[in-house]
């Protein structure tokens, strides 16, 4: 669960990001963040993954409370998270199956999960094929597929995907959006940040919309600047 109490963030050199955001996300949601650029949507991924620390307001991530969270406890907290790039972010070196694997090594996981798990996350994404291939080998809209089956592999309960089809073409975009939504009904919760209005209108799914660091409106097909999102 995910809770941001009149939270307000600025930064260093003045600026206002956020003023007085209030948002809770239950786990099992599928949530679409939609704004304009510098509307705030990064400012408040950035507080969730604990990449920056808000100036005033409470802050809690799945059961962690980042107003006093302690640096040894970050790496844990991120641990709950999967998040998914708009850049893909692979390691180019390394096949689809290593790249997965780095990413269980990194949390300790021992050679009996990566066996396990990384087979059942390339079916999920359906890639179980293209295990033994490269990034360079693969379409865009394959590379981010590993790229989710990278946020999966250590089981997270919550996926936080920013931007994820800004690289892609309307067609891979919707069929990313559908893989989200799969995943979503299988129990992780997912929150998508986008600002592709007519992507969001495909689905029937909460919206929040944020402007200039306030939440303009929150539900199921809200409406933003007027317009039905």
């Amino acid at each position: 669960m995910i809770r941001l109490i009149d939270v307000y963030k600025e930064y260093d050199n003045g600026t206002k990001a956020l003023k007085g955001v209030n948002l809770r996300i239950d786990d099992g949601e599928f949530v679409f963040l939609v704004g304009p650029s510098g509307s705030g949507k990064s400012t408040v991924i950035k507080l969730i993954t604990a990449e920056i620390a808000l100036t005033e307001g409470r802050l809690m991530v799945n059961g962690y409370n980042l107003n006093n969270i302690t640096p040894r406890q970050v790496p844990y907290m991120r641990r709950t998270l999967g998040i998914i790039f708009q850049d893909f972010r692979l390691i180019e070196k390394k096949t689809v199956y290593e790249n997965l694997s780095f990413a269980m090594r990194a949390v300790g996981a021992s050679n009996r999960e990566v066996r396990r798990r990384i087979p059942y996350v390339l079916k999920l994404v359906g890639l179980e094929q293209k295990a033994d291939r490269y990034p360079g080998q693969l379409s865009g809209g394959e590379q981010q597929r590993v790229a989710i089956a990278r946020a999966l592999v250590n089981n997270p309960s919550m996926i936080i995907a920013d931007e994820p089809t800004g690289n892609l073409d309307p067609q891979r975009s919707l069929e990313i959006m559908m893989l989200l939504e799969r995943i979503n009904e299988l129990g992780t919760t997912v929150l998508v940040v986008t600002h592709e209005k007519n992507l969001v209108n495909r689905f029937d799914k909460r919206v929040v919309a944020i402007e200039n660091g306030r939440i303009m409106s929150d539900g199921t097909g809200g409406y933003y600047n007027g317009e039905k999102i």
